[in-house]
């Protein structure tokens, strides 16, 4: 049963990542105006950010839990689990709330951050977020990738 569990949680991660990332992102880049689409992007990858944590943290609690048990097979997995869990926290919760300020400024400014002094700073921090969040991803895809199928134990 953990290791279904593991399984679940970490397809969840993976899968809504990617989703949220590399599908709905550009489609609303693609549907909406840049500001507006820039909005509900923010949003999602809030959420993704906060379900990221919450799978991250519950993956390496069971990923613990199952080593300390004797199955060698999700020993190398938590390193990954760790960088994943790294590029949320440094992606979303370091960059994404100096990529706001810079928003807001520019807003209260009266103009978007694309059209302010401030554009150049907003994308290279955007440029290092999505750096990160491609990190992530090729984390995630090993991680899938090496999800063992039964138990191992020593």
């Amino acid at each position: 049963m953990p290791h279904r569990l593991f399984r679940l949680l970490a397809l969840i991660w993976a899968g809504s990542q990617w989703t949220i990332g590399y599908l709905v992102a550009p489609v609303l880049f693609m549907t909406l105006d840049r500001i507006n689409a820039g909005h509900v992007a923010g949003r999602l990858f809030y959420y993704e950010a906060i379900l990221g944590c919450i799978c991250g943290i519950l993956l390496l609690t069971l990923g613990n839990q199952m080593v300390r048990r004797g199955d060698i097979a999700y020993r190398r997995l938590r390193w990954h689990l760790l960088a994943m869990l790294v590029c949320t926290l440094i992606g979303y919760f370091a960059l994404e709330p100096l990529m706001n300020v810079l928003r807001s400024t520019a807003e209260a400014h009266g103009t978007d951050v694309g059209h302010s002094i401030y554009a150049a700073r907003f994308g290279m921090l955007h440029a290092v977020s999505t750096v990160f969040y491609g990190l992530q991803s090729v984390f995630a895809l090993i991680l899938v990738w090496r999800l063992p199928m039964v138990a191992r134990h020593l």
